[in-house]
Order: structure tokens, then C-alpha cells, then sequence
């Protein structure tokens, strides 16, 4: 689905459940780590990296060569940072997950998931609605 014929929304749905998707393994590396000593909680950035994915930061360039051509954009591309969450406790062994945290974590981002799902399910059934009429006839 790397052109997208109607407008960016299917695109940016699909960029928001791969960012979903990349932060729900960060947060159960976290959860499965809870253990391991000397392990640091990581976290992702998910906001700038969606925003980077959607290429809405201003820097959108149009790579069509003609006026007629339609534009694309990739949102399989997905840079997210993630880095050591200074707001983790350190306990006694070094490790610094708290697993409550990381469990409300990943319960939001699963309803965030799938909120996108729905959405872009709702969006496919638009489209189906108009290509056949509008159910007409």
C-alpha cells in the first residue's frame, strides 16, 4: 500500500499500527526484563517518530515529476527513538522497570492500536461503500 490513490489517511493509519507495533515490543522487552539485573526501562518517542513517518514536520517534498502523478509516501519507514527512561526507579540489583507502570504502558497502547484499527477499518469500508455506488441500485 505504498501509493495511495485517495488521500494519506490509509497511510497515516498505517504508519500510527506500525508505531503501535514497535512501541508494544519496547514495552514487553521491558516487562520481560523486570527481572534481569542491571537492565534500564527503555522507552519510545512515539509522537516525533509518527510525525517523522507521516513526513508532517514541514518537510513534506513532492516527488512527483508531473502534476498529474499522484504522490506517495512510505510509511513502512519507521525510525522511532527509543532511549533509557530517566523517570525509572533503580532498585537494590540496577534494574530500573516498575511492571505496573509498564502493564498501564501497554494496556494504552493496545487501546490506542486499536482505535487506529478500527479507524482504518472504517476507512476501508468507505471506500468499499463508494466504489460500489454507494450501495445503490
Amino acid at each position: 500500500m505504498a501509493d495511495y490513490l485517495f488521500d494519506s489517511t490509509i497511510g497515516g493509519l498505517q504508519a500510527a499500527l506500525n508505531m503501535r507495533l514497535a512501541n508494544q515490543t519496547v514495552i514487553a522487552s521491558n516487562i520481560a526484563n523486570a527481572d534481569t539485573p542491571n537492565y534500564k526501562s527503555q522507552k519510545m518517542e512515539f509522537e516525533d517518530a509518527l510525525r517523522n513517518a507521516l513526513e508532517i514536520s514541514g518537510r513534506l517534498q513532492m516527488e512527483a515529476s508531473s502534476p498529474e502523478h499522484f504522490s506517495k509516501m512510505d510509511p513502512g519507514r519507521i525510525e522511532p527513538f527509543i532511549y533509557d527512561n530517566p523517570n525509572g526507579v533503580v532498585n537494590l540489583d540496577g534494574n530500573s522497570v516498575d511492571r505496573n507502570a509498564e502493564q498501564v504502558a501497554m494496556a494504552e497502547n493496545q487501546i490506542q492500536y486499536d482505535t487506529a484499527t478500527e479507524a482504518l477499518r472504517r476507512k476501508i469500508g468507505l471506500l468499499k461503500y463508494a466504489i460500489n455506488e454507494g450501495g445503490g441500485r
